[in-house]
């Protein structure tokens, strides 16, 4: 007789052994699609990305692209003869055309510049990219000068850094077109403004773009929507220069230009909604102003790579269209009508992270991901409401291993607000024992935790540990209201909300240990694991990462930190002093008692590390418990696209820590 295989749980350096896949795009014809399947080298330490072709009639998969590079955002010529690609073979992102039969990619750009977001035109024979220049960079590449000396770095703007690409040196997102028999490259517009977002028009005369064209686009901040003649260069304005705007997409006949966005209602908490331009009637109107719902994918995980969120997708007849929005906890796809119909054609507990529909037939590829599934692709017949699994990625690995399912939780709040959150129970569970619980915040704080797969909370369930995870007020998904809650209020309600959570959690299921209580979250995560810690002592140990102590100094450090902490704190540093300390986790410090860990990329310009230096130094100055690991060159994203090695590390300190303490 076998003998049954003994399951394990999830560690942090399953990681290597799990591919995810993403960014689907069904071809012209509707009977094939082109996918990115990432993996990591064991030995190298490096993400592996290639293009897969999948044919629909054969049900068969094979890979198009090989070797130990990051090969992207394939995408379809118009008549369904080649793909264009991304690719960092030659180091920086260059764009690659080959053959929809096969053979050998052309490389179109030269590797001095580093392009994306290819586009092509409606006849195939350009193509609109997207890259960023500095006053001093040019098309042409350079002769190399290897003796260069360092130069000091000159700054005039107040927004001179980004968290995804360092110091922009006054550089600005241009957009250029590539002719794809010679690769000469021609840009669009002006190198005085940013443009972003190119779409062409059906015609080919036309392209769409946004853009901050006003005199201070450091204190007006917004993104207006521009269409662009080919043919005389006139450019015109169709927003009003007051809000935010992008995911641009014509309709097949010309007729709408529709895009996402707001007009800044609510500031940084604002839901995206849907807009139609009429191009013959020069008018403008909002699609979706009654709904309550956010027209994105807000959803926070840490495994699946390379997202594209695909706007809105029209339909042949240029009478619908569609798109995926958040809500409950869920992502799923809607279809909307010119006439104001809607309808859900895929709305379940999942988290639908990739969409590609043919416009014709409404068939449709989606990416999808399930707590207990890391995702996959799917096809949808949405006429008939037929579908089958297209991907299986990671069978044969996930045979070996237990994962944890979580149970869906609802509870009221001290003000009686309905909140929502899932609790998972350890992995190799046992009635009659206790359990230690960890509770997780996410970022954002406009953002949500929802039915998708999470390595870190598998982690820890697997190292014994029961892991409840919430969205409190501030969290998108519940409503607009809910979302703006929060603003002018970090650790007011939000910090009932989640220790209402717990209350509720110790309260429902006995096998929660009261007494082995943890507390972990990244970036506004971070900021209220430090709140927490210095507001109560019920948690036994903490984690913090990528967090924010203190706003006075976030006000000018940060990429985003004047306006974001306005916006969410509502005060500056001339006027509210007082105010932006109140909120601060360090004017708390002397009141924290939990062996605290501070975990902070040291390239992270979002929430920079000085942020957990001030931390760190204070608690050690008191002589409380508490360590700080530093990730070199890691900036923000280090849980979710940082470099392999250092998300084990980091992923394992906060397993250790919670062992060691809890």
């Amino acid at each position: 007789m076998e003998s049954v295989q003994q399951k394990r749980g999830m560690t942090a350096e399953d990681l290597y052994n799990l591919k995810s896949v993403n960014d689907p795009q069904l071809s012209p014809c509707g009977k094939k699609t082109v996918y990115v399947q990432t993996s990591i080298h064991g030995e190298k330490h490096q993400y592996i990305a290639n293009l897969f072709i999948a044919d629909l009639e054969k049900n068969t998969s094979i890979q198009w692209t090989y070797g130990e590079d990051r090969n992207t955002y394939p995408r379809w010529s118009p008549d369904g003869s080649k793909i264009a690609f991304l690719s960092n073979r030659n180091g920086k992102s260059q764009l690659f055309v080959m053959s929809a039969s096969g053979g050998e990619a052309k490389a179109l750009t030269k590797d001095h510049l580093a392009v994306s977001r290819p586009v092509w035109s409606p006849d195939g024979n350009q193509l609109l990219v997207s890259l960023s220049l500095a006053p001093s960079d040019t098309l042409e590449e350079k002769e190399k000068d290897e003796k260069k000396q360092p130069e000091p770095l000159v700054v005039e703007d107040m927004r001179y850094k980004s968290d995804a690409a360092g110091f922009v040196k006054n550089s600005k997102n241009q957009l250029a077109i590539v002719d794809v028999k010679t690769g000469d490259l021609e840009l669009i517009g002006s190198r005085e403004f940013d443009y972003n977002d190119g779409a062409w028009s059906p015609d080919g005369k036309s392209i769409a773009f946004t853009s901050n064209m006003t005199d201070e686009p450091d204190f007006t901040l917004i993104s207006d929507v521009f269409i662009l003649s080919l043919e005389n260069h006139e450019q015109k304005k169709l927003t009003n220069s007051n809000g935010f705007f992008g995911n641009l997409s014509w309709s097949p006949d010309g007729k709408f230009l529709a895009f996402l966005g707001h007009e800044k209602e609510y500031q940084s908490a604002t839901f995206s909604k849907i807009w139609l331009y009429k191009t013959e009637a020069e008018e403008l109107a909002c699609y979706s102003s009654e709904w309550d719902v956010h027209i994105s994918d807000a959803v926070v995980a840490d495994f699946i790579s390379g997202s594209v969120y695909p706007g809105l997708i029209w339909t042949e007849d240029s009478q619908g269209f569609y798109f995926i929005l958040t809500d409950q906890g869920n992502t799923g796809v809607y279809y909307g009508s010119l006439e104001g119909q809607t309808l859900p054609v895929r709305f379940e507990n999942e988290h639908v992270y990739g969409l590609t529909i043919h416009p014709g037939t409404h068939t449709a590829i989606l990416g999808i991901s399930r707590p207990d599934h890391p995702g996959d692709l799917y096809f949808f017949d949405f006429s008939t409401g037929g579908s089958r699994q297209i991907t299986d990625v990671n069978k044969e690995f996930l045979r070996e291993i237990e994962l944890a399912v979580p149970e869906t939780i609802e509870w009221t709040a001290e003000d009686g607000l309905a909140l929502h959150g899932w609790i998972m129970k350890p992995v190799g569970f046992k009635n009659g024992e206790k359990y230690p619980l960890v509770l997780e915040i996410h970022g954002g704080p406009h953002a949500m935790y929802a039915n998708t797969y999470f390595h870190e909370f598998q982690m820890l369930a697997a190292s014994g540990k029961a892991v409840l995870y919430t969205n409190p007020r501030g969290s998108h998904g519940y409503g607009q209201h809910f979302v703006d809650q929060v603003r002018g209020d970090y650790g007011g309600s939000d910090y009932t909300d989640l220790m209402s959570a717990v209350d509720y959690a110790l309260e429902t299921y006995n096998y929660i240990d009261k007494e082995r209580l943890g507390v972990t979250g990244g970036s506004y995560g971070g900021f209220m694991t430090n709140w927490i810690v210095g507001h109560t002592n019920r948690f036994k140990a903490a984690v913090t990462q990528r967090s924010i102590s203190n706003w006075i100094s976030f006000y000018g450090v940060s990429d985003i930190g004047y306006y974001f902490t306005e916006w969410e704190i509502g005060g500056d540093l001339n006027n509210d002093f007082d105010k932006l300390w109140h909120h601060s986790p360090l004017k708390y410090v002397t009141n924290v008692e939990t062996p605290l860990l501070i975990l902070h990329g040291e390239k992270d310009y979002r929430c920079p590390v000085e942020q957990a230096e001030q931390l760190y130094i204070a608690l050690k100055r008191l002589k409380k418990e508490t360590k700080f690991v530093r990730f070199p060159k890691a900036n923000h994203e280090l849980s979710r696209s940082g470099h392999p090695k250092l998300r084990i590390d980091r992923l394992n300190h906060i397993k250790n820590w919670f062992n060691e303490y809890l």
